[in-house]
């Protein structure tokens, strides 16, 4: 479960940048968590949750922005949405070799206390 250790880097990430500017609470953490990043956002929360306790983001607000996956293809140029690595292009029935969108996982924005 690779969303637990992703959570805990969230954690000291913010932590961190905290730290550097002098804030003792985090009232909302905004996430962007693309469907083909390889990371399961209905799992990612719930960890996220477990190590946010005794943190400065305790009681934060979690926001979490699901970035749908895109592709183009390669051979019709036609960029469309992705649900998995090997959905064929809708118009050729070819595969694409580019994926557009969908990977991201960021830490987007904090709002402080």
């Amino acid at each position: 479960m690779h969303e637990l250790s992703l959570a805990m880097d969230v954690i000291g990430l913010v932590q961190r940048e905290a730290v550097k500017n002098g804030v003792s609470r985090i009232e909302e953490i905004l996430i962007e968590i693309g469907d083909l990043s390889g990371v399961e956002a209905d799992i990612f929360e719930p960890a996220l949750r477990m190590v946010m306790k005794d943190t400065i983001l305790e009681n934060a607000v979690i926001k979490i922005d699901r970035i749908p996956g895109k592709g183009r293809c390669d051979s019709c140029n036609l960029e469309f949405e992705m649900k998995t690595f090997f959905d064929p292009c809708p118009h050729c029935q070819r595969f694409t070799s580019e994926i557009t969108r969908g990977r991201e996982f960021r830490v987007v924005s904090m709002v402080t206390a």
